[in-house]
């Protein structure tokens, strides 16, 4: 089943000191999501921004918020994320002791639930998991910062996933995440990627055109 390709860009490349001007922006230019990454310092050496950030930039876009835990341990914040208004939350195997649980806890707050890879991480960690949640994706960087190089190696692994995806006809969107640029977004996409997520290009290349930047990676 062939899945239209959606943008996500992430606001962790935006001008924090305009940051609900930035996100009303990327509506106007025809963003698909708002990819929302949520650091906490320990389970990635970075510090980002915690619930009351999207709940005070919420009111600036119907947009779906994708937010992207990438916190320890995760079950005690879903909570608090899905009540600032996430429409997707992400969360890391590696973040919980229950997989099952954290994804039903996303479930009772009435949320998609999205899991991510780390390029080392293996497939088999969701395998048993990919019948209960929406989304799976695929970090082609080290989590942790904004800006980094793409890393080809991973796109095997979205390759396979898109296969098992196909083969059980299951209703999961496969989303990339790290370095996307206008050059490799084509492979991320016919290795199975139907969700970009995008920083840095979107905001900073063709000076800053948004809705350029956004058409230009969707249409590669």
């Amino acid at each position: 089943m062939s899945r239209s390709i959606k943008i996500s860009p992430s606001i962790l490349s935006c001008d924090f000191s305009k940051i609900g001007k930035e996100v009303e922006a990327l509506e106007k230019a025809g963003a698909d999501y708002i990819h929302v990454d949520v650091m906490d310092g320990h389970f990635v050496p970075n510090l980002t921004i915690g619930p009351d950030v999207i709940k005070n930039i919420r009111p600036f876009s119907k947009k779906i918020f994708d937010v992207h835990l990438m916190i320890s341990p995760v079950d005690k914040y879903i909570k608090q994320f899905a009540d600032a208004g996430s429409d997707i939350i992400t969360f890391h195997p590696e973040a919980t002791d229950n997989m099952g649980k954290t994804i039903d806890l996303i479930k009772k707050c009435k949320k998609k639930v999205g899991v991510s890879l780390k390029p080392k991480s293996k497939i088999e960690l969701i395998k048993d998991y990919l019948k209960q949640i929406d989304l799976v994706l695929i970090m082609s960087v080290e989590p942790g910062f904004g800006g980094q190089k793409f890393m080809p190696e991973v796109l095997p692994k979205l390759k396979e996933l898109k296969k098992i995806i196909e083969k059980e006809k299951l209703n999961v969107d496969l989303e990339i995440d790290g370095g996307i640029n206008f050059e490799n977004s084509k492979i991320a996409k016919e290795a199975g990627a139907n969700i970009l997520v995008s920083g840095s290009t979107i905001f900073k290349k063709n000076n800053g055109d948004l809705k350029k930047n956004i058409n230009l990676l969707r249409q590669n």
